[in-house]
């Protein structure tokens, strides 16, 4: 088994993705990592087996509204 270690930065780079992306693994449960001092570490182990793990894809992003009610477009041809 390897010793290997990798920062957060790191294995995000791996795992393609955002270092904020792995705090949030991290802090979730899906990837396992120890504290040494303010320094995440994660094992080469964790990380291949993370690289492997299938994951859905989220629920799709709603659009975003001020509270306002949505535009109604003009049709074409002008007014009537």
């Amino acid at each position: 088994m390897s010793k290997e270690t990798f920062t957060t930065r790191e294995a995000a780079e791996k795992l393609g993705v955002s270092s904020a992306r792995v705090r949030q693994m991290i802090l979730e449960g899906d990837l396992p990592a120890e504290k040494f001092g303010h320094i995440l570490v994660i094992h080469a182990a964790a990380l291949e087996a993370a690289k492997h793990r299938k994951t859905s894809p989220g629920p799709a992003p709603k659009p975003k509204t001020n509270g306002a009610a949505p535009l109604k477009r003009a049709k074409k041809g002008g007014r009537k």
